[in-house]
C-alpha cells in the first residue's frame, strides 16, 4: 500500500465504500415501493416482506460462498461476477410476474451483492497495515451510514415518479457502474491461491479454522451483538417513533436521519482518536456507555414513563457508541488472518448478518404497543457485547501485569 499515493488510496476507499453499500441500498430503497408491488402483482404487503427475508437468506449464504472462492481466485474476479449476477437479477426483478419470482429473484439478487461486501472487507485487510484497518473501517462506515439515509428518500421519490420498478433499474444500472469502477480503478489486493481447496469438506475445515481462532472469535461475536443492537432499534423504530410517540411519516424519516448521523458520527471520531488511543480501550469505554444507555431506556419503557425528549437523547448516544464499536471489532476479528482474510471477512459478514437479522426478527415478533421488545433486545445485544469486550480487555490486562 505505501507504493499507493494519497489521492489513489482515497480513491480505492471511496470505491470499497460505496461497494459495501450496494447491500443497505438493496434493503433500504424498495421499501417505499411495498403498497405498489402488493398491488401490482396481485398480492398482500406480508408476502412483499418476503422478499426481505429471501435477501437475508441470499447475503448470508453468499458470503460463506465468496469467502473461500475469493481467496483462491484473487478479489476482483469474483467480485466483477458477483456485480453482473446483481445487475442481471436487478433487470429481472422488473419482469417478474408474480410474488414468488420477486422473492427468489430477490435471494439471487442478494448473493450477487454480497461479493462487494466481503471482497471489500478482505482487500482493506490486504492493502493496509493492521494498525490503520480500524481507522479504514471507519471511513467506509461513513458511506455505509449515509446509505440507510438517504435509500428511502429517493426511493420514495422514484415510486412516486415513475412506480417501483424504476428501483430495480437504478440498482441495476448501479451495479453496473460499479463493475466499470472495480475493473478500471481497483488494484488486485490478493494473486490467486491454488493451494486453497474449493470442495466442501475442505471450505468446512478452513471456517471451522477461523472460528478457532480466539482473536477473531470474540469481535467477531461482539461485532454481531452490535450488528443485533442496531438492527433491534431498526426493527422496532416505527412502532416506537410513530405508533407510541406519535410522530408522522414525515417526523420519522428526519428522526431516523438524525440518529443514522449519530452512528456516522461515532464511526468518524473514532477513526480521529485511533491516532492517539488503542482500538481496545476505545471500544471498552463505548461499550459501557453502550449498555448504560440501553439500560435506562429499558427501565424507562419497564416503567412505562419514557419522556419523548430523553428517549431520543438515549437513543442518539447508544448509536453513536455503536459507531465506535463496529469498526474497531471488525478490524480487530480480522487481524490474525492473511493467507485466509477471505474466509474470515466472510464468516465476520455471515455473523453479522445472521444476528442482526435474528434480533430483527425477535423484535418484530414481539413487536406490541411498548417499546419494551426493541429496548429488551438492545438491552440483552449491549450486554453480550459488553461481556465479551470487557472480558477481553480485563485478560489483557492481566496478560500485561504478568509479563512485567
Amino acid at each position: 500500500m505505501n507504493l499507493l499515493t494519497k489521492q489513489e488510496k482515497r480513491r480505492i476507499v471511496l470505491l470499497l465504500g460505496a461497494l459495501s453499500a450496494v447491500g443497505p441500498f438493496s434493503i433500504d430503497m424498495y421499501l417505499p415501493g411495498f403498497k405498489d408491488i402488493a398491488q401490482d402483482l396481485n398480492t398482500d404487503i406480508a408476502h412483499v416482506g418476503q422478499t426481505l427475508t429471501s435477501y437475508f437468506i441470499g447475503i448470508s449464504i453468499g458470503q460463506l460462498i465468496y469467502g473461500p472462492v475469493i481467496d483462491r481466485y484473487g478479489r476482483k474476479g469474483p467480485m466483477q461476477i458477483g456485480l453482473i449476477i446483481y445487475t442481471i437479477s436487478s433487470l429481472l426483478c422488473i419482469t417478474a410476474p408474480n410474488i414468488d419470482t420477486l422473492i427468489g429473484l430477490r435471494g439471487l439478487l442478494a448473493l450477487g451483492g454480497c461479493a462487494g461486501m466481503v471482497a471489500s472487507r478482505a482487500i482493506v485487510r490486504d492493502l493496509f497495515p493492521v494498525t490503520e484497518t480500524a481507522r479504514i473501517f471507519s471511513q467506509l462506515m461513513l458511506v455505509m451510514g449515509a446509505a440507510p439515509i438517504i435509500a428511502p428518500t429517493i426511493g420514495g421519490w422514484m415510486v412516486s415518479v415513475w412506480g417501483w420498478k424504476s428501483i430495480f433499474l437504478f440498482m441495476g444500472s448501479f451495479s453496473t457502474l460499479m463493475l466499470i469502477a472495480v475493473s478500471r480503478l481497483l488494484p488486485e489486493s490478493h494473486q490467486p491461491d491454488r493451494s486453497v481447496n474449493l470442495r466442501p469438506a475442505s471450505v468446512i475445515k478452513d471456517y471451522k479454522n477461523v472460528l478457532k481462532e480466539p482473536v477473531f472469535l470474540t469481535f467477531a461475536l461482539a461485532s454481531g451483538f452490535a450488528s443485533a443492537a442496531l438492527f433491534s432499534y431498526i426493527s422496532g423504530s416505527p412502532v416506537f417513533y410513530m405508533e407510541i410517540s406519535g410522530f408522522t411519516n414525515t417526523q420519522y424519516g428526519w428522526i431516523f436521519g438524525v440518529n443514522a448521523l449519530g452512528y456516522i458520527g461515532g464511526s468518524q471520531l473514532n477513526s480521529l482518536m485511533l491516532k492517539k488511543f488503542d482500538g481496545h480501550k476505545i471500544m471498552t469505554i463505548a461499550v459501557i456507555s453502550l449498555l448504560v444507555c440501553a439500560t435506562l431506556l429499558l427501565t424507562a419503557a419497564y416503567l412505562r414513563h419514557l419522556p419523548t425528549e430523553i428517549a431520543l437523547g438515549l437513543i442518539f448516544f447508544y448509536l453513536l457508541s455503536l459507531g465506535f464499536i463496529s469498526p474497531n471489532a471488525a478490524a480487530l476479528s480480522l487481524e490474525p488472518f492473511t493467507r485466509s482474510a477471505g474466509s474470515a471477512s466472510a464468516m465476520l459478514g455471515f455473523i453479522q448478518m445472521l444476528m442482526g437479522a435474528l434480533a430483527s426478527a425477535i423484535v418484530s415478533y414481539l413487536s406490541s404497543r411498548t417499546a419494551l421488545p426493541m429496548a429488551g433486545m438492545m438491552t440483552l445485544s449491549a450486554a453480550m457485547c459488553a461481556l465479551l469486550i470487557v472480558g477481553n480487555s480485563v485478560r489483557r490486562r492481566k496478560r500485561s501485569l504478568a509479563s512485567v
